[in-house]
């Protein structure tokens, strides 16, 4: 019976693993340069992340800036603004739009200087991303990639299944790789072994990725959590009609700040009319994991604090979902954990590779072990000679 089970398992195994090995392939790799995009995309790209200024020198006003910006760029509507409090290095980054494409922008806080302008989708890392999530190709990419992740976390059950030994006296071999000269048995052993080793941190990364590929995935953390669907995250309506004056910008990030006293990253999203708060919220850098962020909700115009929505009054499935993308990237404890979804994203990229030179090698000893014919079928009469 168990034999009959892990037989059809490794053929569940073996073709599934055919079926998705490319996509699953494609995503590994790119999931593994995406663990280290913030550290990477600046050394990429120093002058988009770095503006040289002297010592104790005040930066504009947020106002002054946006204004300048502007002038220099007036085909494009800003709506996000990002400071980093603590570190004077950085350029101001803004997020605009033109015609409904996306743009990223770096000002120069102490000049007003614009010093980059790319479209969002046309940055390295955002292509990166689109094909990790997207294989480029839309929404039907992203339903490839949706089933990939299904037949992956699939992959990683039924390869455990068939990597457990018969009996415990065989648990040795299951755990070493043998590099005894036997190239066939060192990629099995690569395979199979290796995988077992990565297994639980890859499962774990697999499971995380469906939030983004299916809705319903991602709304089941909250009624798991919560007993009820997600409340949408929207901006309240101001109470006074009242166009933003000089300085409303400026005053916002100082109340933020006051209100949020710890170093970390400030972004605000300019509504569009007059008729919606501003959103100003602050992600936490002092907080022991990634992507602690709390919101405050400031009447445009007056300024007026409507609302507020700090992190530690969010309910449990909005703090289980903010630590899933830490938890999928790797960034969750910081550098030992993203080094351990690099090296693992790295080698569940040759799992494919491995597993189709494994069924390889094994169609070839089948055809190699196909019984010659009977000697009496080859000798059935003598060879003629040829006619001279």
């Amino acid at each position: 019976m168990i034999k009959r089970f892990k037989k059809i398992t490794g053929q569940l195994h073996l073709w599934l693993g055919l079926a998705s090995g490319l996509v699953v392939f494609i995503v590994t790799v790119t999931g593994s340069m995406l663990v280290f995009e913030k550290e990477l995309d600046p050394l990429i790209n120093k002058d988009r992340y770095f503006v040289a200024h002297q010592p104790g020198e005040a930066r504009l006003s947020l106002d002054s800036l946006l204004r300048q910006v502007a002038r220099a760029q007036p085909a494009l509507q800003v709506t996000r603004l990002e400071i980093e409090t603590h570190d004077p290095d950085r350029p101001l980054m803004l997020l605009a739009t033109r015609k409904k494409e996306l743009y990223r922008m770096a000002v120069d806080p102490y000049t007003a200087k614009v010093v980059s302008v790319i479209p969002e989708d046309k940055r390295f890392f955002s292509i990166i991303v689109h094909l990790h999530r997207y294989l480029l190709a839309g929404k039907t990419g992203k339903a490839i990639t949706g089933v990939s992740c299904i037949i992956f976390i699939c992959l990683i059950i039924s390869g455990l299944i068939l990597w457990w030994p018969k009996k415990w006296k065989g648990l040795k071999q299951r755990l070493s790789i043998k590099n005894s000269g036997n190239r066939k048995r060192f990629i099995w052993d690569l395979h199979a072994v290796g995988g077992f080793y990565i297994h639980a941190l890859i499962l774990v990364i697999a499971l995380t990725g469906l939030t983004w590929s299916y809705k319903w995935f991602n709304n089941g953390i909250f009624l798991v959590m919560d007993g009820k669907p997600p409340a949408a995250n929207k901006a309240p309506a101001n109470r006074v009609m009242q166009a933003a004056g000089d300085g409303f910008y400026e005053s916002l990030y100082n109340k933020a700040n006051v209100a949020l006293p710890y170093n970390g990253r400030v972004t605000l999203l300019i509504p569009a009319g007059d008729s919606t708060a501003v959103t100003v919220s602050k992600e936490n850098h002092e907080a022991a994991v990634p992507n602690v962020v709390d919101f405050l909700y400031y009447e445009k115009g007056t300024g007026t604090l409507l609302k507020a929505m700090p992190y530690a009054k969010q309910t449990a499935g909005m703090k289980v979902r903010r630590m899933i993308y830490p938890i999928h990237t790797g960034s969750i404890f910081g550098w030992p954990t993203k080094l351990l979804a690099f090296f693992s994203c790295l080698f569940a990229a040759s799992l494919p590779v491995t597993g189709l030179l494994v069924w390889l090698n094994r169609r070839k000893k089948k055809t190699k072990s196909v019984p010659p014919r009977k000697a009496a079928n080859l000798a059935v009469a003598p060879i003629p000679r040829p006619v001279e």
